[in-house]
């Protein structure tokens, strides 16, 4: 057996354990052993238990971040983004002393995103802007009877359980399909559409599932199935992908309150790019036992 340490974390209860590459053997730096590690540390009996297991790695030669934000399911795959995963990868750096001032810059497969210690409890990130042409979502255009692969999907109705449903398609550094209930003659049960839809053909990279109700002016109720480990207390990238679908579908303006079984995030988008701010919180510190 060997010994690996990890700082648990979470950001509203979607949680994450952390780990820096320089205490992984070199064997345990490739894609497969990582994606393998993903798995053992998540299982909730097994090893430490997260809904993800983050790696904090060098940065690229010339690149003005910190380090490199990476990030794998509890099942083992890999998703370019993580919004409550990247909060917390931001107090997980500061922690290690590798911040100074009250801001940081990392490096994500989808680009340099800079994070702002807004006070004491909240983190503001730049999530940049959000993708909604439907080929790039990724979603099966051609199946969806859309003219062109550029065209965006807003509130476009499919058949789901028998049922219309109008899906408007969002990708934050990975895919979402918003569903606004209050849209709906009967409310989805997310306990079966949302296996559905995460695997469904349209989705050849499998998608992150919202259903969202209306709970006021610029305030919603959001539960999430997440690609790769299912439901969660909070998904960050799911409230920006809502908050970018009230505005493309004109039910609000100005900033959203998103809420989820978790607590509370708000996401502030202005047409071109969007900004999260939350929480990040360390659960506990400890070492992990692996088998050689």
């Amino acid at each position: 057996m060997t010994s690996l340490p990890f700082v648990k974390m979470h950001g509203l209860g979607n949680d994450f354990v952390m780990l820096r590459h320089e205490d992984l053997a070199l064997e345990q730096q490739t894609d497969a052993a990582l994606s393998d590690l993903a798995k053992q540390v998540c299982d909730r009996h097994w090893g430490v238990g997260a809904d993800g297991l983050i790696v904090a790695l060098p940065a690229s030669e010339q690149s003005e971040a910190v380090r490199r934000f990476a990030y794998w399911n509890s099942d083992g795959s890999v998703s370019a983004m993580c919004g409550n995963g990247i909060r917390c990868f931001a107090l997980y750096l500061k922690d290690l002393g590798l911040v100074t001032g009250n801001s940081v810059t990392v490096e994500t497969a989808i680009g340099l995103r800079t994070l702002v210690f807004t006070n004491v409890d909240l983190i503001t990130v730049d999530m940049g802007a959000p993708i909604l042409e439907a080929q790039a979502i990724p979603a099966d255009w051609q199946a969806l009877g859309l003219s062109s692969q550029n065209d965006s999907v807003i509130q476009h109705a499919v058949t789901i359980e028998g049922q219309t449903v109008p899906i408007t398609l969002v990708n934050m550094g990975n895919p979402h399909c918003v569903i606004f209930q209050d849209d709906l003659g009967s409310p989805l049960d997310p306990t079966i559409v949302g296996p559905l839809l995460e695997v469904h053909s349209l989705f050849p990279q499998k998608t992150n599932v919202e259903f969202v109700t209306q709970l006021g002016d610029n305030h919603w109720d959001v539960v999430v199935w997440e690609r790769g480990c299912g439901f969660t207390q909070a998904c960050g990238t799911g409230a920006c992908a809502v908050a970018v679908a009230v505005i493309h579908t004109h039910k609000s303006s100005g900033q959203q309150r998103i809420t989820l079984p978790g607590g509370d995030l708000l996401i502030d988008y202005n047409g071109q790019t969007v900004a999260m701010t939350g929480p990040a919180v360390v659960a506990f510190t400890g070492a992990v036992a692996l088998a050689v």
